[in-house]
């Protein structure tokens, strides 16, 4: 498969060369290469705020993909996990069994379990206040200025949890003038979307604004048992703002809510029932769960005050505050069948207060900014893990492991970062963030007989009758992050930097640990509270990130590419891990329990390459342009060590998980006038190359390297007043795995499956969408 896999990076490497030599040939003779905005997207031109000061795109010395708001739209993308497919060597997925939650990855680090309690190691910002959980993170696109994806640690200005990277979701300021915009959408599965946004001054000062989402979309499969539908989508969005600008001050007051409703999104079994025999089914996206204690159903609002007040021609106070809550319930059917096999409802609620101060300075040599920040977060998980192998709740046999967890966090910070130009071409950065993270977890687990217990079935039958773990601990993590940059400008097209940055992911406790499993960790002969505290507890692991990088603009900014390499040492890797285990000493393993640990060090090194070019212009009339856009990423991702369970270094037989060897995306715009508007064709292709679900390989959910074709018409008034749309995602309908659940063995070699939880045996994959061709109108007034 590699043989393959390299053959379509190189293809992609040859075109992007193929496009950056024909670019000046074609369009020498016109020195305008504004006014397309897939151009722009990747281009220098396009301001962002990556330092958190704005700055044009090739003056940051770091990896940085921004992609503009216009661009998106034009490209049919409707959430923010489709940004992955052209941005290099990042992974943004909707986590197994969820409609909602992101996991998230970027150049091999990030976390893909969204249990309360672990961090994610990408950091995801929406108008610049950190989301601290990853549930509802999914966020769909509409109504935005652009996306950001900063690349490599970020821990000197974003702070703690960014040690991979973080996106930056920038939703649009409010228009001068009063307007309204109606957006519909219909398409393959019964997609219907319908995106309502108004804005309107009140005075000279002061602009009001609302949008409001209607999002809906029939099933790709359907769930067998229930009879109802599999990874449809059922969401009701709004988000309203208020801004307030004199001049010397700005203020943005904004709110969003988001209802989904979508059907509980079951996974699909890959090997037949090894208990009652029911084969695999025909079509990935069909399932059989039973699970339906609980609905499906994610309920999330925030707002943020964002402040700023010129204090004078080079200092300027910025003020953000925000706000979030979120709570889920979901029915996870690990074993997909109608018996309660394997079943997990579950409950998520998350809450959390930010605020964030900065001072910037922006001086004729000398810019750069101070801030302090403070969170304080609470996170709270309950679920149930049902082996009752019935297909009945009524006097159930069977055991219920309850697991609640519920997690504080307070963390306080200050950060500082500067650049000093020691000359016009030369100059340097420095910068620091002193973190300090107080991390409060309370874990209670109890074993009941008879059923579900009473959090999810009212007077439930279900008796408990063990408690395995009544855990309280509490842990302040301290760390300093450092960044370093050298930049050398020799024209304005060009930046070579150097840069060092480093990134710290908190620590914790594992909120699916067991106290009763902990061993006797200080060797003292007996297991007492400092045992089940180091046995629960894991601590912060870090990057140390070295980025040599070239961006330029060339051919008067009709040739834009952006290079980097770059180095990381990553110490002390958390690893999560979930295994089966017998509470009664019965031999047989009566629920999972979590085992996180700092078991490893690695090398993460690669290298990325993005850039644009306007290929033709004015070659068919006015206005006419034809323009190619590309990115690949490489990584070399190896563990120097890996301590499993029993003390053995097996980093010789562990991968990086989710973190594919090769990323590569390749499209092109082509532009026609056409009466009174433009004709827009758009053509992507994606490669992903092979990547492993966990660090332990598995033949059957690891997934082969695969590539994505989309495809889009789309028309668009020179009035900027209608445009409509026909867009086609997945054309080839590539069925590739993105996530999964294993509690078996064998499998290979000839050696049957065992199951080691339950008695079904759990190997089931979740899939990535389907073909599906949609139709977009957009009317401005």
């Amino acid at each position: 498969m590699i043989n393959t896999t390299m053959t379509r990076a190189l293809l992609l490497v040859g075109c992007a060369g193929v496009a950056s030599m024909a670019a000046p040939a074609i369009a020498q003779d016109n020195s305008d290469g504004s006014g397309d905005e897939a151009t722009e997207a990747q281009g220098p031109g396009i301001i962002v705020t990556a330092r958190r000061r704005e700055e044009a795109l090739l003056d940051v010395p770091l990896s940085v993909t921004a992609l503009t708001g216009e661009a998106l739209e034009q490209q049919g993308i409707q959430d923010i996990t489709q940004v992955a497919q052209q941005v290099p060597n990042i992974t943004l997925e909707v986590s197994r069994g969820t409609n909602t939650t992101l996991t998230a990855f970027i150049r091999g680090v990030g976390q893909q379990d969204p249990v309360a309690g672990f961090e994610a190691g990408v950091g995801l910002y929406v108008d610049d206040v950190y989301i601290n959980r990853p549930q509802a993170a999914v966020l769909d696109v509409y109504d935005v200025e652009r996306i950001e994806v900063l690349r490599g640690p970020q821990g000197t200005l974003y702070g703690r949890n960014t040690i991979g990277g973080a996106i930056k979701y920038v939703t649009a300021e409010l228009p001068d003038d009063p307007s309204l915009s109606v957006r519909g959408t219909y398409g393959s599965y019964d997609q219907a979307d319908l995106i309502i946004t108004a804005s309107t001054p009140i005075s000279d000062s002061l602009k009001i604004g609302a949008s409001g989402a209607r999002l809906s979309r029939g099933g790709f499969g359907e769930n067998l048992n229930l009879g109802t539908e599999n990874y449809n989508k059922d969401v009701w969005a709004a988000r309203g703002t208020i801004e307030f600008d004199n001049g010397p001050i700005f203020v943005r007051l904004s709110g969003d809510y988001v209802l989904d409703q979508s059907e509980a999104r079951q996974g699909s079994r890959l090997i037949t029932s090894l208990f009652t025999g029911a084969p695999v089914l025909d079509s990935v996206f069909d399932t059989r769960a039973g699970l339906d204690v609980v609905d499906q159903e994610v309920e999330a609002y925030g707002g943020a005050l964002n402040i700023a007040i010129e204090l004078s021609d080079t200092l300027t106070l910025k003020s953000i505050t925000g706000y979030r809550e979120d709570s889920s319930t979901t029915p996870i059917d690990f074993d997909s069948l109608p018996g309660a096999d394997l079943d997990v409802p579950a409950i998520y609620e998350n809450d959390q207060f930010s605020q964030e101060l900065q001072l910037l300075y922006e001086g004729d040599r000398l810019s750069g900014v101070f801030g302090a920040y403070y969170l304080s977060a609470n996170a709270f998980t309950a679920f149930d893990v049902a082996l009752f192998n019935t297909g009945t709740l009524i006097n159930l046999p069977g055991l219920n492991a309850q697991t609640l967890g519920d997690v504080g966090t307070e963390t306080w910070s200050v950060f500082g970062d500067f650049t000093y130009d020691l000359t016009d071409s030369l100059s340097i950065s420095v910068g620091g963030r002193y973190t300090n993270d107080k991390r409060t977890s309370r874990v209670l687990r109890t074993t009941f007989i008879g059923g579900f217990s009473d959090l999810f079935v009212p007077n439930s039958p279900a008796i408990p009758i063990a408690v395995t773990s009544d855990f309280q601990g509490s842990e302040t993590f301290e760390d300093f992050n450092p960044r370093a940059s050298i930049s050398w400008k020799p024209d304005a097209n060009h930046n070579l930097y150097f840069t060092y940055s480093q990134g710290f992911k908190g620590g914790g406790f594992d909120p699916r640990g067991q106290t009763t499993a902990a061993p006797d960790l200080d060797g003292d002969g007996d297991i007492d509270f400092d045992d089940q505290f180091e046995f629960l507890r894991f601590a912060p692991e870090t990057v140390d990130s070295y980025e040599l990088g070239w961006k330029a603009s060339l051919l008067d900014n009709r040739l834009n590419i952006s290079l980097a390499a770059f180095l990381g040492q990553y110490d002390n890797v958390q690893i999560p891990g979930s295994i089966g285990f017998d509470s009664t000493g019965d031999g047989v393993n009566d629920s999972f329990i979590g085992i996180t640990s700092n078991a490893a060090s690695a090398d993460v090194n690669g290298f990325e390459f993005e850039g644009s070019a306007l290929v033709g212009r004015d070659f068919a009339g006015d206005g006419s342009r034809f323009n190619v856009n590309w990115s690949l990423g490489v990584l070399d991702a190896n563990f120097n060590t890996f301590i499993d369970a029993f003390g053995v270094d097996v980093a010789d037989s562990r991968v990086f998980q989710n973190t594919p060897e090769i990323t590569g995306h390749m499209g092109f715009v082509l532009g026609l006038p056409v009466a009174s508007g433009m004709v827009d064709f758009l053509g992507s292709a994606s490669l992903r190359s092979d990547a492993s679900q966990f660090e332990t390989p598995n033949p059957f959910l690891d997934q082969d390297g695969f590539v994505l074709v989309d495809a889009s018409v789309v028309y668009t008034l020179d009035s900027g007043l209608f445009s409509i749309g026909v867009h086609g995602k997945n054309l080839l309908d590539k069925e590739y795995i993105v996530a999964g659940y294993n509690f078996v063995t064998g499998g290979t070699g000839g050696v049957p499956f065992a199951p080691t939880l339950g008695l079904e045996g759990t190997l089931t994959g979740f899939y990535g969408d389907p073909r599906r061709i949609f139709v977009t109108a957009e009317i401005n007034f």
